[in-house]
């Protein structure tokens, strides 16, 4: 839930803060998300009130309307760079990645120049005290190996789903690297198309 109060703060500023509705929605989309939940009220509430627990979510101050609006308060807690950010969004809403696919799935909030930049931005996350992001153990297969966010604490290991029984390699050749970037990039677009649709949607509502 964290994850979709930033990134909605980010790709859709006029839309936010989200009122509860919202927020519900932007947790159950089916773009962006992995995994895809299906929390109701009671869920969001909860995570709520364990959010503000910590400062890191809260009712938004002096907004004027009649629903209540929710806010994140990343920046307060960790004055984060615009990188650091864009980076935790992508891990709290996707799980664990490589730096390509951050790079890839972050552009919308924060463009990065190339992979170093990715990289240094995680080495930054992991050298917090506490940490805040690890690298995982590289899968069979793979040229990249996976990082973590650690806001909700370390946890064991676990082997992706689209790897289990067999293992896949992923595109090393330049042709492969252009074709996945484009897949993402669209699917980055058909999300973005959603979320305004639905943030569209949900405001209507709440004047009718």
């Amino acid at each position: 839930m964290l994850g979709a109060l930033i990134e909605k703060d980010i790709t859709t500023p006029d839309y936010y803060p989200l009122s509860l509705n919202a927020l519900i929605n932007a947790c159950n989309q089916k773009n962006n998300r992995d995994p895809v939940m299906s929390l109701d009220e009671n869920a969001v509430r909860g995570a709520l009130d364990s959010l503000q627990e910590t400062r890191l979510a809260g009712p938004a101050g002096g907004a004027d309307s009649r629903v209540t609006k929710y806010e994140h308060r990343l920046q307060e807690v960790f004055n984060f760079t615009r990188g650091e950010t864009a980076v935790l969004c992508v891990l709290l809403l996707r799980g664990p990645q490589t730096p390509g696919e951050l790079r890839g799935r972050g552009e919308r909030m924060h463009r990065f120049e190339d992979l170093t930049e990715v990289q240094s931005t995680l080495q930054r996350l992991m050298q917090r005290e506490p940490p805040l992001a690890r690298m995982l153990s590289r899968q069979p297969g793979t040229k990249e190996a996976r990082y973590m966010h650690l806001l909700s604490g370390d946890v064991e290991e676990v082997e992706p789903a689209q790897t289990r029984g067999q293992e896949y390699p992923r595109p090393t050749s330049p042709d492969g690297e252009r074709i996945a970037h484009l897949e993402n990039e669209i699917a980055d677009l058909r999300n973005e198309l959603a979320d305004l649709r639905q943030q569209l949607a949900t405001f209507r509502k709440e004047f009718e």
